[in-house]
Order: structure tokens, then sequence, then C-alpha cells
């Protein structure tokens, strides 16, 4: 077989050579804990802060607004539970039908120890509805809302502005938290000037380590850590921290603010090349979501929706054709549920067992969209699909 065609970016993207580099040099470099006070401590100590002040400085931040966690689950945890613990009774908390499970578990949690949870609707684009986003403000004293800048499995980009406007246009504006994962190095992201409170990011999703996050919190917001034992990170954070992986994270975020633009116009053509090639192939594939010229479309996300084939089968299928995708989250991969994102938007149960993800990374070029698109044609069939045939794959 040639060279595996990688379309799986979204779930986790390839190390990037510079950011590997900064790893192993950091690796070499630590000879201590952070927290001791002698030379090996303090060397540690120093290559943790000049990291954070160089996140800071690429997000537009202060460094003493930045909490290193081990990723954006972790991220979105402290976000929603340390906002409304330890007394989460009577409160009111209100998130997107469409977020990532790590941010709808600690909501259900929440719920389930007295908070009152609203799921704010989208419509067949995925959109979150300002509206419902107005009427859950006006009919309740909510603590707290959480909404993803770019939706991991449709690629929509939540309308941030219009929501920023809508929070502060509220007769007591709520915390705002958002999931900012699939956004950074994609789409444009000013935090200071949105008035985001709380925004969580995982690092290997931009060319860094597995095991990496980062939370942002505004100055003066005050959140409940969910582990005890050390003074880490602001009692944040208990635990010695990854002073290496902190380092690679500020070279990948600092690589990804840098090159956003020039990267997210490549994956847009890119995705325009693919999904005009597709539709040319396999007329009876849809594509789900937003135009994949659309404004508000996470560049290099597309969500294919394949007509009476199971989505993980059809995974299964491509990889073994030397193609990887995902169905779905990667997070719910091995989950037999369908896509609770699909059926959000208005796709059938059956449909949302449907979607096939394909996310573009910087590796990726035109010739890999060709021959991405020649074994879709193979898999799936000849020039039209033909469901009844293939519904047993």
């Amino acid at each position: 077989m040639s060279e595996r065609l990688y379309f799986d970016s979204n779930a986790t993207a390839k190390l990037r050579p510079e950011v590997f580099d900064a790893y192993v040099e950091a690796l070499r470099a630590v000879g201590g804990n952070p927290s001791s006070l002698h030379e090996p401590g303090r060397r540690a100590r120093h290559l943790l802060d000049d990291a954070r002040e160089r996140i800071a400085a690429a997000l537009g931040v202060h460094e003493d607004e930045l909490v290193f966690t081990s990723g954006g689950t972790e991220s979105n945890n402290l976000a929603l539970l340390g906002s409304l613990r330890p007394s989460p009774q009577g409160r009111a908390l209100a998130v997107s039908a469409i977020e990532h499970s790590s941010v709808l578990g600690p909501a259900r949690a929440l719920e389930r120890e007295g908070a009152k949870l609203t799921l704010l609707p989208v419509d067949e684009t995925g959109t979150v509805s300002l509206e419902a986003t107005r009427t859950a403000l006006r009919d309740q004293h909510l603590s707290l809302v959480s909404t993803m800048a770019a939706n991991n499995e449709l690629g929509t980009c939540a309308p941030l502005e219009e929501l920023s406007a809508v929070l502060e246009d509220a007769p007591l504006r709520p915390r705002w938290h958002i999931d900012a994962v699939q956004a950074l190095g994609r789409v444009p992201l000013d935090l200071r000037r949105l008035r985001v409170d709380l925004a969580s990011f995982s690092i290997h999703k931009l060319g860094g380590p597995v095991g990496v996050g980062v939370l942002y919190r505004r100055a003066g917001v005050r959140l409940e850590p969910l582990l005890w034992g050390g003074e880490q990170e602001q009692g944040l954070r208990p635990g010695t921290e990854n002073v290496a992986g902190a380092v690679a994270a500020a070279r990948a975020i600092e690589l990804a603010v840098a090159e956003a633009q020039s990267h997210a116009a490549k994956l847009r053509r890119l995705s325009l090349q693919l999904w005009s090639e597709v539709a040319a192939k396999l007329p009876r594939v849809r594509l789900l979501g937003l135009p994949v010229d659309h404004p508000r479309r996470l560049p290099g996300t597309l969500n294919l929706l394949c007509p009476k084939i199971d989505g993980k089968v059809l995974v299964m299928r491509l990889d073994l054709a030397g193609l990887a995708v995902s169905a779905g989250s990667a997070c719910a991969s091995g989950s037999l549920e369908p896509s609770h994102v699909l059926q959000a938007i208005g796709c059938s149960e059956e449909e949302s067992r449907a979607g096939l993800r394909l996310s573009l990374g910087r590796e990726v070029g035109e010739e890999d969209v060709h021959k991405t698109v020649e074994i879709l044609w193979r898999t799936l069939g000849a020039a039209s699909v033909n469901a009844v045939e293939i519904k047993g794959l």
C-alpha cells in the first residue's frame, strides 16, 4: 500500500517538526521540579514561565490568566464544574446542543447536582439560536453560558460577535465559556474584544504533543479546583507541571497564530476543491452544515452524509484503502450511538450514523485531495452511489 492519506486532523494534527524539536530540547533541559528552589528547579521554572508569557503574547492576554492542563477535556471540565461548584443547587447554565462531550458531560453532571440546564438549539447548519439564547437569558438567572467556537464534526463556527452582543445586553450578564479547541489557528479569535471569560485550548490539535492543554481565565474570574493538593497553577491545577509540554504548547500556539491567515486560506481552497470533486463523482453524497465557501465554515472541515451507510463501517473500509478519516468526534468513535451533533441539526437516527468527517491538515496538498476522492469513489461505488447495494458494507 502507498503512503496513507491522513484526513483526520480535527482528531489530532500531525506533530510539527518545529514543535517536536522544542519539546525534545525542553525535555533535555529540564532537570528539576519547577517548584524546587535549587538551580535545576529554577531552570525548570524559567522555562515554564517563559512558555506562559509567550502563549499570553500570542493570544493577547496576560500570563496570569493562563492555566496549564492536560488538554481540552480537562480545560472544559474545569471551566464548567469550577464555575458552578461547590454549590450548583438552584443555579442555571446553558450550553448549545452540539457541544463536545467534554462540555455536555460536566453540564449534565451539574444538572444531576441540582443545577438547571438549558440546551440551546441549533438550526440545520449547526448555528446556535440567538433568540433561544436571549430567551434563556431573559427567563433565567444564568450563571454560565458555554458555546463552542467551532464545531468539531460539522465545521460550523459560532457567531461569536453576535453571541457576545446578546450576552452584553442581558440584565445580568452570565459568565461566558467558549470551547476554542478547533478554532485557534484557523479562525480569528480575540478573547479580549469578545469579552470571553473562559476559553479552552488543546495543543495536539495544533501540531503539538498529546496531553497538554490551556485554559484561559479572565482576570477576576474565580474557579473551584477539580483536584486538591499543591498550589501549582494558582491552586487550580495541583501537581508538578509538564514543563516540556508547556514549552511545546508555546511553540505550537505561536506558529498557529502567526500562520493562521495563510493556513486558513489554503484549507478553504483545498476544501472547495475536495467538495467540488466529490459532488461531481458522488452526486448522492450530501454536505452537512454550512456551504463549503461560507465564511463561518471552519477551514478544512467537511462532514459528508453517505446515504444508507454506517459511518464507522465506512471508516474501516476507507482505512483499508489507505485513507484515514472519522465518523463524528474522535472521542465518541468507539460509541454505537448516533452522532448527537447530526441529530441536533435534524438528521434521522440512521443519517446520524452515516456522517463521514474529513478534516485537512497543513500537510495535505492538491494531489492528496485527488487521491482521496478516487478512494471515496472506489469505496462507495461507481459515479453515482447505489445506496441499496452498499447498505450492508
